[in-house]
């Protein structure tokens, strides 16, 4: 699987957890995105998560965006 189509795909992963929080209580929602990806995704995913943001964070919710300063950022391969 191509880099490109990675990103693609996490963006994509990353934008339905927003979705879901999205109807969730406002107070609620940055800790809910944050901790599904904490708790359920691997270090590399997350690395990689962070490498998108790094670049601009293209294509991401604004709700993955604000989640991700209480993201676990994994130490670089």
């Amino acid at each position: 699987m191509s880099r490109e189509h990675t990103a693609e795909k996490l963006v994509r992963m990353a934008n339905q957890i927003a979705s879901f929080f999205a109807s969730q209580p406002e107070a609620t929602r940055i800790d809910g995105v944050a901790t599904h990806i904490n708790k359920f995704w691997e270090p590399r995913m997350r690395r990689q998560l962070f490498e998108i943001i790094d670049a601009g964070g293209a294509g991401l919710d604004p709700l993955v965006l604000d989640a991700a300063k209480l993201v676990k950022r994994p130490q670089p391969a």
